[in-house]
């Protein structure tokens, strides 16, 4: 499984889902985080360079890209998690502090 989560320098949780500047993906087997790569995304420079459309679509071409199965997060807005569910993303927000505490509180890893 991949677990996408939005990631401050220092590695916490990174409030800003859709104006993230980077997020880690997280590879679950086994109950166990065995992969963790952080990714620059740019999220927050891009956000208002285009549509709303545009943006939603460059973040579902990140995740359908990077095969992610749920996403963890602090809050989202009604069109983003729209999408998500359209594309069978499981979606968990509240996440806050560490961001790799919070995908396994998520996911139960």
């Amino acid at each position: 499984m991949i677990v996408c989560v939005p990631v401050e320098s220092g590695g916490a949780v990174d409030p800003r889902w859709g104006r993230a500047s980077r997020v880690a993906l997280a590879t679950i087997e086994d109950g166990e985080v065995t992969g963790w790569d952080v990714h620059d995304v740019g999220w927050d420079t891009l956000h208002d360079t285009g549509s709303e459309a545009r943006h939603h679509a460059r973040v579902a071409g990140f995740l359908r890209d990077h095969q992610v199965d749920v996403v963890v997060a602090n809050h989202m807005g009604g069109g983003m998690r729209q999408m998500l569910d359209t594309m069978h993303i499981t979606v968990h927000l509240g996440a806050a502090g560490d961001a790799r505490g919070a995908v396994q509180s998520a996911v139960g890893a």
